[in-house]
């Protein structure tokens, strides 16, 4: 089994509460261990230097290979072996599968350790929808801690606990977001430990008014539409998928390593995940927020 999930954030407007853990755990023991292991990927250990690698989380209790996702399509999407580059999807519990994939990747010589050509040996993307952008966002502290710049992070209408700040390995930082939902709306403004090394770019999507709003949801459970219309319609939304898809292969476009500085990034960039003052912009109040300027 992995590393327990993240607590999930649900909005009861106008304030946020965090799901208790309880809930999750039950679900999770509900679809019992028949999760992703390191043999299951497609991705070469070590990569050949020069590859650009993308680590997916889903969503949710998605199952890795679930092709009816955006997540999952889009790592398929972004697969091309013979131009070294890789794509992998996780249920975002699977945080120890994350971390092996980066080691076995990096590890050239298999010595357990990374040296300073090892840590720029590919170039690396993560992203993460729903519950999996906090997961995306804890692999990329741990890259951190480990002296492994990435490329991207790009948190598709995120939900996690801890992608609320953004470490300062991270050069671009994308919020794929949306605030209608009455119970979920994605992380909109994570906070950057170093401005001056990291790049946010925020979009937000409607779905109160067209075309958003005709995205349908024929095929959903009831459970998940029940409270979250407009998070479920981001899955499905076309645009999200593009954008994410020009962004990740933006980030991968020079495939050459020793682009960033390959020394481990001091402490003083922030806190890891899991420490007290890892919380989310969406605590704040709405007040707070960046004026919306919307046709109504």
């Amino acid at each position: 089994m992995g590393i327990p999930i993240a607590r999930l954030r649900i909005v009861l407007r106008p304030r946020r509460f965090p799901l208790p853990d309880l809930i999750l755990s039950c679900a999770l023991v509900a679809v019992g261990c028949a999760t992703i292991e390191r043999g299951d990927l497609s991705t070469p250990a070590p990569v050949p230097a020069g590859s650009c690698v993308t680590i997916g989380f889903m969503g949710g209790l998605d199952s890795w290979n679930d092709a009816s996702k955006g997540a999952r399509r889009l790592a398929l999407d972004l697969r091309r072996p013979a131009a070294r580059r890789y794509a992998e999807t996780l249920e975002n519990r699977r945080l120890d599968v994350a971390l092996a994939l980066v080691r076995g990747s990096l590890d050239a010589d298999r010595d357990g350790s990374l040296s300073s050509g090892e840590r720029v040996r590919a170039r690396w993307v993560i992203y993460g929808q729903s519950l999996g952008g906090g997961s995306a966002t804890w692999l990329a502290w741990r890259l951190a801690e480990m002296g492994v710049p990435v490329e991207l992070l790009l948190l598709l209408d995120s939900v996690g606990h801890w992608d609320g700040r953004i470490p300062g390995n991270v050069r671009v930082v994308a919020a794929l977001y949306q605030d209608d939902g009455w119970l979920i709306r994605g992380e909109s403004m994570p906070q950057l430990a170093a401005p001056n090394r990291t790049e946010l770019v925020r979009v937000e999507y409607d779905y109160d008014q067209p075309p958003g709003s005709r995205i349908s949801l024929a095929g959903l459970p009831w459970w998940k539409l029940a409270f979250r219309v407009a998070h479920s319609r981001m899955d499905r939304d076309p645009r999200v998928w593009d954008r994410a898809r020009s962004l990740a292969g933006a980030a991968c476009g020079d495939a050459t390593p020793g682009v960033r500085t390959s020394g481990p990034w001091p402490p003083a960039d922030g806190f890891p995940p899991g420490g007290s003052a890892a919380t989310s912009s969406r605590s704040r109040s709405r007040s707070q927020r960046p004026a919306r300027h919307r046709r109504r």
